[in-house]
């Protein structure tokens, strides 16, 4: 069911008719919301969303076609992930007796909520953007990714339930962390998480910090990979060679370690809070003689 605005008087084709943008590429724009191609009449918008949209259209018609889908798909899929998860929480709030609140209640508030800290993140992710080199397209930050080791034969041991609370843990213990050190976690990917930390100190503060949830229940066992570098930010997702390495370091890490790449290695080797030790050259996917070394704690 389409939850429309209040006040809605436009349909879809209205408001693109009201937009005075082609129907056709109206059509590729509400596909990539992720909404289905049929034709209805039902009311959604109202005069307000109307405007924001022309607003909207207004500010991409320098952009690039296929980078405006692009942004559209980004914006539905997460949106819609979010959804998904919303309302199934809705629906046990619900069936509970001791909530008061109904579902049309309960979606109000959390629209509020929602709002709020969306434009908190904003007013962050603005404020990091315009510290950058504006004549910048990349970003110099440390790329971390985290996983858990041997998720997939251990998903196939547990039921539903012991693996509901294993993920939720680990996102939210890890999550936690890198927060902590004024880090952003980029994504979350099941099994592993990939965050970013300009900061070299603060990212290798980091990384010990999860590797000290490794193997505390309900957490499993846990690797980390750092590298350091350039990277391109695009629709909230980062691409790069250091994305690849911190990859393939996590992937060649033991079990609670930690493996970084040469550049964050000599950011770090004068800080007396670190103990670095140079591993043999890795053999990857894409690197054939990979530099890398062991971080930790320097011996008590």
């Amino acid at each position: 069911m389409t939850v429309p605005s209040s006040d809605a008087r436009y349909s879809r084709d209205e408001l693109v008719a009201a937009l005075g943008i082609d129907p056709k590429y109206g059509e590729k724009i509400w596909t990539a919301f992720g909404f289905a191609r049929q034709h209805s009449d039902a009311k959604l918008f109202s005069e307000a969303d109307v405007e924001a949209f022309r607003l909207f259209a207004r500010g991409a018609a320098g952009v690039d076609e296929a980078a405006q889908v692009a942004t559209a798909r980004t914006i539905g899929q997460s949106l819609a992930r979010l959804a998904d998860w919303q309302a199934d929480q809705l629906i046990e709030f619900d069936e509970d007796p001791e909530v008061s609140w109904s579902v049309d209640d309960m979606a109000k508030a959390l629209s509020r909520i929602q709002r709020l800290v969306w434009r908190l993140h904003l007013g962050i992710a603005l404020e990091g953007s315009r510290a950058q080199d504006s004549d910048s397209t990349g970003w110099d930050t440390t790329i971390g990714f985290v996983d858990i080791v041997g998720y997939t034969n251990l998903s196939r041991r547990i039921d539903h339930h012991e693996l509901n609370d294993l993920i939720t843990a680990f996102e939210d213990q890890v999550s936690a962390v890198v927060t902590t050190y004024d880090g952003h976690v980029i994504k979350t990917l099941g099994d592993g998480i990939l965050f970013a930390n300009p900061d070299t100190t603060q990212s290798a503060l980091t990384a010990l910090d999860i590797a000290d949830l490794s193997e505390q229940p309900p957490i499993p066992r846990l690797r980390i990979g750092l590298a350091h570098g350039e990277v391109l930010p695009r629709l909230g997702d980062v691409f790069g060679e250091p994305v690849n390495i911190a990859a393939r370091l996590c992937g060649s890490s033991r079990p609670g370690r930690i493996l970084i790449d040469d550049n964050l290695s000599d950011a770090l080797e004068d800080d007396a809070r670190f103990r670095l030790r140079s591993i043999a050259p890795l053999s990857v996917r894409g690197y054939r003689r990979l530099r890398a070394s062991a971080l930790t704690r320097p011996k008590a």
